[in-house]
């Protein structure tokens, strides 16, 4: 199993609009081959984290392996919706991790 972070950061007052498109895009995602997780994560305020970003979506991914998470990459709903989303990110940061 892989394990993905994907830290989004999204211009001011867009973050609702990203997230519905993104919970149209996810049921599509969940049923890919290989795709255990993929879960949409906001920063919340706590008394031992940094100041919640109002602007920054977390996304949460587990794949069954790197090949599937290759075939997601380019599947053509990803490529629709990247397109779709484009205007609303100012920049996105991926890791891929093995587990330890």
């Amino acid at each position: 199993m892989i394990h993905v972070i994907a830290t989004i950061e999204v211009r001011d007052g867009t973050r609702d609009q990203f997230l519905r498109e993104f919970h149209r895009l996810a049921p599509i995602v969940r049923d890919e081959d290989g795709c255990i997780e993929y879960v949409p994560v906001i920063d919340r305020a706590t008394s031992v984290s940094e100041p919640p970003r109002a602007n920054v979506i977390t996304l949460i991914e587990k794949w069954s392996n790197y090949e599937a998470l290759e075939a997601h990459l380019q599947a053509p709903h990803m490529v629709r919706y990247r397109n779709t989303v484009k205007d609303l990110i100012v920049s996105l940061r991926i890791q891929v991790f093995d587990p330890a």
